[in-house]
């Protein structure tokens, strides 16, 4: 009896130390650790936290040195639902003569926008243009409009400024100062200055 007991029980400290030498094996090559990089990169797609920091021209540098002709162009993107000649019928979207700058959600006769565009408020500036037109549904939620926006920000200003003649014509604004002349001319500035204070100094040290 002793013999089968100490049989059983050897059998079963055996099989335990086989199952827990499996698992410390099992845990060296199927070790979990959280990698770098989740995931596969997709082409085209920002990844979490990257959208924005790509640096580029602002929109008035856009503005400035925008192609109008590229902007009729762009403008064949919504021509399916908007015309933009002087007195021209609504369609789906309202006929965009003489937008730039009017009121937004309003100033379309017979067009009936969003209770989310008319209660907006302000007017459509260049900066107001550039947010809609890259987001809709962002600029105003619940906008009735159904375009997704333009992704390329020159796109944008080339389409902003094509319009901007159709009716408008405001002065586009200048292009914004580049970084490093913006540096170099707070380092003048600097620079005078000492030299201003310089001479009242000596004169100070003088009198001494």
């Amino acid at each position: 009896m002793s013999d089968r007991f100490n049989t059983a029980a050897g059998w079963a400290l055996f099989a335990g130390i086989v199952a827990l030498g499996g698992a410390i094996v099992s845990s060296k090559i199927f070790h979990e650790e959280r990698p770098e990089k989740m995931g596969y990169a997709i082409e085209g797609v920002e990844a979490e936290g990257e959208a924005g920091a790509a640096s580029g021209p602002g929109l008035n540098t856009l503005l400035a040195s925008a192609d109008v002709a590229a902007g009729e162009k762009v403008f064949a993107k919504c021509a399916a639902c908007h015309t933009v000649n002087q007195g021209g019928a609504n369609g789906i979207g309202p006929n965009l003569y003489a937008t730039v700058g009017e009121e937004i959600g309003h100033g379309k006769a017979g067009f009936a926008f969003s209770e989310a565009l008319k209660g907006k408020g302000g007017s459509w500036t260049f900066e107001a243009l550039d947010h809609w037109l890259k987001s809709p549904r962002e600029f105003a939620p619940g906008t009735k409009m159904t375009f997704a926006g333009l992704g390329n920000p020159a796109d944008r200003a080339n389409l902003i400024a094509w319009l901007n003649t159709q009716g408008s014509n405001l002065p586009l604004p200048a292009a914004d100062a580049a970084p490093a002349a913006a540096e170099g001319a707070n380092a003048a500035e600097a620079g005078n200055a000492a030299n201003a204070a310089a001479p009242a100094e000596n004169a100070a040290n003088a009198s001494e």
